[in-house]
């Protein structure tokens, strides 16, 4: 076993170990909440939910829950461990997924090492603890088995199948595979109608039965609990305008916050490197790469799915290129096993240091108390205001989580169940544009939880028939005076 340990193998472990420890952090997220509480419901019940339960705006209303699979597992991990459970579910989950992306990559270990580092950076901000993480790690797969395909002439296309059976029952995010798949079909027809010849080239034979297995897996996506709801739900999210205008993970990246940069820098890199390496660019890797920048650039949310093709993309130039190089014929030595056994304890203990660190409740609680309106839920516990509760779309999840059935949100992040008139109705009253007192009264909203220094806070504090019951950093609370 030391003998393994070359310099290789070291330089492999410390890069995974630093990811893992990367992706460990402190689990603050509204909209975990509600997806805990719909897991929460399903276990309780054993039934999966058709229609809303936990709104008063949307009760009753068909409701589409194509996450109920990863809602069910994310709620028992965190019955059984808590929030540090699934700040360990997430860190793995982003691991492993990178670890497929490893996979595909090519040349020198130190060079495979910045790549896949400069990939984490990149993938950082959606490292949270949502379902759509599963999209982050099967899009990774599935990949990764196309990779074989094409480049290994490797055949495990069989499983692609399969993994869009759970895919779509944990994540709409499967258009993400049919994107890859997509591209995949494009790239080598092109290529075969161009006469571009090579090793890793996909005869028409082969790539007939890639479209077969691209058929076969939109049809299995009709089983889950929903069949054609849930496979047309995602084109129904991505067209809400309201939802693109005013949620921050569905608008573009914002380049100007340093934390979103790395996308910037990953595809400029890209581009540097396919421009000095010599090399062709893979017709199929330039279709890929312009659809998942685009997206990219279209949502933040998406930054992950382009790291994830990107890196393999960026590995086989930056190969071609170092090749080229004078240190290109030098071999990179084995180094001591002892002394890589030395650095990987030292390492390893520094990671373990790393990783309690967000996992303590001393970090956890005050990271909940600067992110959560607890005071607020405690508040409405307490003391039972009465009549329909309205509530701001960030801190729904957290109320739908701690206060029902008591007390429906006004809405959440279930971004697939309100649609763009109700969506344009909440921007209306959160704005205090003209008429929106009259939604209070239609809906009968007895008190308002909302963030400070919102428009509708600063209209209320000034209001006659409203009065402030709670205050703090994170939410206000109005009550409505009697006899207004």
């Amino acid at each position: 076993m030391m003998r393994r340990l070359d310099l290789r193998a070291t330089l492999t472990l410390i890069t995974f170990m630093a990811i893992f420890a990367m992706a460990t952090r402190a689990v603050v997220d509204t909209d975990l909440y509600w997806h805990l509480a719909a897991g929460r419901y399903i276990v309780e019940t054993r039934t999966v939910p058709t229609v809303d339960p936990f709104s008063s705006t949307m009760l009753g209303k068909p409701w589409v829950d194509i996450y109920w699979l990863a809602q069910v597992v994310w709620y028992l991990i965190y019955q059984a461990l808590g929030l540090a459970g699934l700040a360990l579910l997430v860190a793995a989950l982003a691991t492993t997924a990178l670890i497929f992306v490893w996979k595909q990559l090519s040349g020198p270990v130190f060079v495979r090492a910045l790549i896949i580092i400069l990939a984490a950076g990149v993938s950082g901000p959606v490292w949270t603890a949502r379902p759509h993480l599963m999209t982050y790690l099967l899009t990774a797969v599935v990949a990764y088995l196309l990779f074989l395909y094409k480049w290994k002439q490797i055949d495990r296309l069989w499983l692609i199948p399969l993994l869009f059976v759970l895919w779509v029952n944990v994540h709409g995010g499967y258009i993400a595979g049919f994107m890859l798949l997509g591209a995949f079909i494009a790239g080598e027809a092109i290529s075969n109608l161009l006469h571009f010849i090579g090793n890793e080239s996909v005869s028409w034979r082969r790539l007939r039965k890639v479209l077969i297995v691209a058929v076969i897996s939109g049809v299995v996506l009709l089983i889950n609990p929903h069949t054609i709801n849930a496979v047309l739900l995602p084109l129904k999210t991505v067209g809400l305008q309201a939802l693109q205008a005013s949620i921050d993970e569905w608008a573009s990246p914002n380049f100007h916050q340093l934390f979103q940069q790395p996308m910037i820098w990953m595809l400029l890199v890209t581009m540097v490197v396919m421009g000095w390496s010599g090399r062709r660019l893979d017709v199929t890797d330039a279709i890929t790469l312009a659809i998942f920048a685009y997206i990219a650039f279209l949502a933040r949310r998406n930054l992950g799915l382009f790291a994830l093709v990107c890196a393999p993309i960026l590995s086989r130039h930056a190969v071609a290129l170092w090749e080229k190089s004078r240190w290109g014929q030098r071999r990179l030595s084995r180094g001591q096993p002892i002394l890589n056994a030395i650095i990987l304890i030292v390492v390893g203990v520094a990671v373990l240091v790393k990783l309690l660190i967000p996992l303590s409740p001393a970090v956890q609680q005050p990271a909940d108390r600067a992110a959560l309106p607890i005071g607020a839920a405690d508040w409405i516990a307490q003391q039972r205001p009465i009549g329909t509760m309205f509530n701001s779309y960030n801190l729904g999840g957290y109320l739908l989580w701690r206060l029902w059935p008591d007390y429906p949100v006004y809405v959440d992040g279930r971004t697939d169940l309100y649609d763009d008139a109700f969506l344009r109705e909440y921007q209306t009253v959160m704005l205090t544009a003209p008429g929106f007192e009259e939604v209070f009264d239609r809906r009968d909203v007895g008190f308002i939880v909302i963030e400070r220094n919102t428009p509708l806070a600063i209209w209320l504090a000034q209001a006659d028939h409203w009065r402030l019951a709670y205050e703090d950093d994170q939410a206000v609370i109005f009550v409505r005076q009697n006899g207004a």
